[in-house]
């Protein structure tokens, strides 16, 4: 039986597909985005399995000969949108950004295989290649110590988390130039990333352009190189599910699993032990940023039993009526309404929860309700104030009607 909010969420992903992709909501984000495109597949895949395979299929078709997905990719030309394809100059099969975001599509690809093995198992012998060409680039291009980098705040989908500020503060954005900014047009600039940020955020950019995307080079030059959590345990659990997937086709997976040990031992390295969380840890100079973020409890959905998280997570739960916040209410960088410094993602407790629960902690339970009555009382926005649950960002937003449509809708108790 569903409810108004399933037919909602539902009229929502069937709103912003645009034939074969989904937007993640309309005007602000007018191209087919990385992991909200997964997300979108997996909201699909409750009512149209065919659209779901078709999500991922198309992701794929944007990914550059050395294996990395792109974050963006440009379909259609939108002017609507900074910056565009002509700034990042990418030399993909599709116009498309240079850098990637975490890898949720090989996480969900299993997902939607399982709901129907029959029709799945054709989709994923033709993705399998193109899943692990992926994360062999994260396994060449993105690794210090095993735990895995991101090299532009975007990157990481986290645009302006307090993670970043280390490595932000290395950056003189000297000749960025001028640049009209889209997304203010859309959003109150108090929800979104300051300039301060979008100088380094396009200098880093024009650094990527200017090497032609050359890793190697950009290893050497780019001085943004962060060990973070949100990359370090998305690839964690995408290795693990292209591990599953390549066995039920009877792929050869020892690489696979040798690169998986590499990630969990790498996983120790961002392991602060007086915060008693995993924590973003900036190469440059070896700091931590000493802040537990809700991508530091995706160590769960990573794979980790990690006991020793779950009392931070408690502390943290505790401090707001609608977790799980982006950054801890109690640091003086903590901003309830701006996007990565203090709001509470739908998705990312999602990510969250599921962890928690099939490492069998009862946590999942109560953040599972807590988004309930979040999306429930405040609609499909793109996050929410973790301490009144106000919307913000965007509104009738993909993933927040995927996650209510595949986790947080009572009527998937039933």
């Amino acid at each position: 039986m569903q409810t108004n909010m399933d037919r909602e969420a539902k009229a929502i992903l069937l709103a912003n597909d645009r034939g074969g992709y989904t937007i993640p909501t309309e005007g602000l984000y007018p191209y087919q985005w990385n992991w909200d495109s997964a997300f979108a597949a997996l909201g699909f895949a409750e009512f149209d399995l065919a659209r779901a395979w078709e999500e991922l299929e198309t992701l794929f078709l944007g990914q550059w000969s050395d294996g990395m997905v792109p974050h963006i990719i440009f379909h259609k030309p939108d002017p609507r949108y900074f910056p565009g394809p002509d700034v990042w100059g990418g030399i993909g099969p599709i116009p498309s950004s240079g850098i990637t975001q975490p890898p949720i599509a090989p996480v969900f690809a299993r997902r939607i295989y399982e709901k129907n093995p029959e029709v799945g198992l054709a989709k994923v012998k033709a993705l399998y290649p193109k899943m692990v060409a992926w994360m062999d680039w994260f396994m060449a291009w993105r690794l210090d110590q095993g735990a895995v980098c991101t090299t532009h705040p975007w990157e990481s989908g986290r645009d302006n988390s307090p993670d970043w500020d280390t490595a932000m503060n290395l950056i003189d954005p000297v000749d960025v130039g001028e640049y009209q900014r889209r997304d203010l047009s859309h959003v109150d600039a108090d929800m979104r990333p300051k300039k301060w940020d979008y100088d380094r955020y396009i200098w880093l950019v024009n650094q990527g352009r200017n090497n032609d995307w050359d890793q190697e080079k950009l290893l050497e030059s780019n001085p943004f190189r962060v060990a973070d959590p949100t990359m370090t345990f998305t690839v964690m659990r995408a290795m693990r599910d292209v591990i599953a997937l390549g066995e039920i086709i009877g792929a050869d997976v020892s690489k696979q699993i040798t690169d998986l040990e590499v990630l969990e031992a790498g996983a120790e390295t961002i392991w602060n032990t007086e915060l008693g969380a995993y924590d973003a840890r900036t190469v440059a100079t070896g700091s931590f940023t000493g802040v537990a973020s809700n991508a530091s409890f995706l160590c769960w959905y990573g794979g980790l039993k990690a006991e020793r998280a779950l009392t931070r997570l408690d502390k943290t739960l505790a401090k707001t009526p609608y977790p799980v916040p982006s950054h801890d209410p109690d640091s003086p960088r903590f901003d309830a309404m701006r996007y990565w410094r203090g709001p509470s993602w739908g998705f990312m407790n999602m990510l969250i929860g599921l962890g928690l629960e099939e490492q069998g902690h009862a946590q999942s339970d109560q953040i599972r309700l807590a988004t309930r009555r979040l999306i429930g009382d405040y609609g499909f926005a793109e996050y929410f104030n973790p301490l009144t649950g106000a919307p913000a960002g965007g509104q009738s937003f993909t993933w927040t009607a995927a996650v209510w449509l595949t986790w947080a809708s009572p009527t998937k108790e039933v």
